[in-house]
């Protein structure tokens, strides 16, 4: 449950290269997904249904996802305007308990989503290959990424927090 679609697995160059399309596409699809799963759950009152013990709650996970990806958007604005970034984390965690989480309706971060991806996929849509090819150091995973890499890294999270999604959904059949 923990990992409903897999671990990432960090793809090579090559394959990173390969899937840049898809990754875009991922990318722009994710907030309609996102969106029917979550009113899914909210028609169901599953909202506050955690996908595991000790794991998030359907609410945390949506407005997790908004948090993290405007931390990635950034990051991937970063890679392409600065010379080999250093990118930082947060404490993803402490962000999913401040108050925004409880007191915000999921509306809000389903809106922030839809707003954001479409920006987010149409920077990557129109890169170039020397763009895509720009790279930045994650200093909290120790990794070097190269922009595709990182795509592909947003674009699994994304399908992985929508398959926490649909866990919730199943628990309440």
């Amino acid at each position: 449950m923990q990992y409903p679609i897999g671990k990432f697995q960090l793809p090579t160059l090559e394959v990173a290269a390969a899937n840049r399309l898809g990754y875009v596409r991922q990318i722009g699809d994710l907030p309609q997904q996102f969106a029917e799963a979550a009113r899914n759950l909210k028609a169901r009152k599953l909202l506050d249904t955690t996908y595991r013990p000790g794991g998030w709650t359907a609410r945390q996970v949506i407005h997790h996802v908004c948090d993290s990806h405007v931390n990635a958007y950034v990051r991937h604005k970063r890679i392409l305007t600065e010379d080999h970034p250093t990118l930082t984390g947060y404490d993803e965690k402490r962000w999913a308990e401040l108050a925004d989480v409880t007191a915000v309706p999921i509306e809000v971060s389903l809106r922030a989503l839809e707003a954001l991806h479409l920006r987010w996929s149409v920077l990557l849509a129109t890169c170039s290959p020397a763009q895509w090819d720009r790279t930045a150091f994650h200093g909290g995973a120790g990794v070097d990424y190269r922009l595709d890499q990182l795509a592909a890294q947003y674009a699994w999270h994304g399908r992985h927090h929508l398959g926490h999604l649909g866990v919730v959904g199943s628990l309440g059949s």
